[in-house]
């Protein structure tokens, strides 16, 4: 019976895991400025506004503290006016960062002592198994990206977004001159390399462990 206990434990420890490492990538993702910074060049985003680069960052970084910050209750920039609608679609793009993070305050410390207890008990080659699943999700969502990205970019909006608020108009909602799609795979592509990367992390470790035993 304890044993039968300690697998059920054992199972909901990974769950609460891997959501931590699924929002933790996602949190990693959407604040990596860096990205963004690079791509102005690389995708010549310039090309598309009238403005220099230092202005469209600032204009970046306040609809970014926008929809970091639970208390910031209005969409301001100070350079793109919003219609509507597009206000709408970043609220709701909001609500999905505050429930990313909420979901990762919420299981990290758990998750920490879980790992702390596989680590003790010498039970880490435990993750090998559904992390090998895990990282066989980036590549098929990967290679969906590969067949269409026009086409996997709507099925996500389609399944996180009930409307077509996010289907900007660049005469009313001049932003989307500057968040070019191809940003966004950009995006997506660094999401899954930092789930394949943490998915390694454990199956090496649990290899690593196996070895010793």
């Amino acid at each position: 019976m304890k044993e039968k206990g300690w697998i059920w434990r054992e199972r909901a420890g990974i769950v609460c895991l891997i959501l931590t490492i699924i929002s933790l990538s996602i949190a990693i993702t959407i604040n990596f400025r860096l990205l963004y910074v690079f791509d102005i060049d690389s995708l010549k985003i310039l090309d598309y506004v009238d403005m220099d680069k230092p202005t469209l960052l600032k204009n970046f970084d306040q609809l970014m503290a926008y929809l970091n910050n639970p208390f910031n209750h209005t969409l301001k920039l100070s350079d793109f006016p919003s219609s509507k609608s597009g206000a709408f679609h970043f609220y709701e793009v909001k609500r999905l960062f505050l429930l990313c993070y909420g979901v990762l305050l919420v299981t990290v410390i758990p998750s920490g002592i879980f790992v702390f207890r596989l680590i003790k008990s010498k039970r880490v080659w435990r993750l090998i198994r559904p992390f090998q699943w895990g990282m066989i999700i980036p590549v098929f969502f990967g290679v969906l990206m590969a067949i269409g990205f026009d086409q996997f970019f709507v099925a996500f909006h389609g399944v996180f977004f009930n409307n077509d608020d996010w289907l900007f108009d660049p005469a009313t909602d001049p932003i989307i001159n500057v968040l070019p799609e191809q940003y966004f795979m950009h995006s997506f592509i660094l999401f899954f390399v930092l789930l394949e990367l943490f998915f390694f992390i454990g199956i090496v470790l649990g290899k690593r462990e196996l070895k010793k035993l």
